[in-house]
């Protein structure tokens, strides 16, 4: 096979920078299933390990992208064979093992997924790692107990790739969603989603040391943590729940107990990269089917590998839209 492109990150003086380089399946990491990459997700993770804003990467150099769809071109494991539609999400791709950057992929045949009926190949990277944490988060929710009679629902980061696709996702499900934002000019976008409700980060109170504040959420699905995630937890109501699966404002929570023991707030975490092989093939079912989203189109948008460091920039500060 003749070299392909990929964008391969580098540590130099001590700083990730992401580079385009030719590369051959002899430079890509051991795995039984090699696949002619179709697409691939530009994500948070993806933009903190390129430009070196978050230190995720844990071994250098390494092929960026977290997921991957694409063709099987060839597999020494009996459950995949040439020509099979596949995806492969989080595990240790893009971090600690080559990933979906490039134009061929060689992944552990354990992490790889065949395609579902109903979605396409780009399908399934428009909601990459993405739609997956979203449909996750949902199913965490759901498992708790949330259904749409209990009442409104609110997304953060409502504008970025996960909230959009939960944003979609709930009001497909019949849920009153209240996106929260800081982009006043997305207000329309959101609706479009979806969106009952569009609520502006700049008129709340997120500072406030009040332990609990009036109860106005039956569920919450969170992407930004810091401040708004404790605002959550001060307002969810009686039995809520809150899901839990980012840091884009803040690794760190400043929360006291009486959510949790006076209203019974849970309070849950969502890893997409650990999640069971089970779990994740019934996740992306339901991807293709109640969670499926139709105009995936009007959420993303296709770019090419040169276009990567842009992508990735506009993730970090937050000028992003959809995916």
């Amino acid at each position: 096979m003749n070299n392909f492109d990929a964008y391969r990150i580098f540590e130099e003086n001590g700083k990730s920078i992401g580079k385009l380089v030719q590369l051959s399946l002899d430079d890509l990491d051991a795995g039984e299933v090699v696949i002619r990459t179709h697409y691939s997700g530009v994500n948070y993770k993806d933009a903190l390990a390129a430009t070196g804003a978050g230190k995720v990467i844990r071994r250098f150099p390494c092929v960026g992208g977290v997921d991957v769809s694409g063709v099987v071109e060839s597999s020494l494991d009996v459950r995949f064979k040439a020509g099979d539609q596949v995806l492969v999400t989080s595990y240790d791709m893009g971090v600690a093992h080559d990933g979906g950057f490039a134009e061929y992929v060689r992944v552990p045949a354990d992490w790889v997924v065949p395609l579902p009926s109903g979605l396409t190949l780009f399908d399934s990277m428009v909601l990459g790692t993405a739609g997956f944490t979203a449909a996750l988060a949902i199913h965490r929710l759901e498992q708790n107990e949330l259904t749409p009679a209990k009442g409104k629902v609110i997304v953060t980061g409502a504008t970025g790739g996960v909230g959009s696709l939960a944003v979609r996702m709930l009001s497909q499900l019949g849920y009153h969603v209240v996106a929260l934002t800081s982009k006043s000019s997305e207000t329309e976008y959101l609706r479009g989603l979806g969106a009952k409700e569009v609520l502006l980060r700049s008129d709340v109170d997120l500072t406030s040391k009040r332990p609990l504040e009036k109860a106005l959420w039956a569920g919450a699905l969170d992407a930004v943590g810091g401040e708004t995630l404790a605002w959550l937890a001060r307002t969810v109501q009686q039995d809520g729940a809150i899901a839990s699966f980012g840091n884009a404002g803040g690794a760190e929570l400043h929360t006291t107990v009486f959510p949790f023991i006076l209203r019974g707030v849970k309070l849950l975490g969502v890893d997409s990269a650990a999640t069971p092989m089970p779990l994740r093939k019934q996740m992306w079912l339901r991807l293709a089917s109640d969670l499926h989203v139709n105009d995936l189109e009007k959420i993303a948008h296709r770019i090419s590998l040169t276009q990567l460091p842009q992508a990735c920039s506009t993730l970090i500060d937050g000028t992003s839209r959809g995916r």
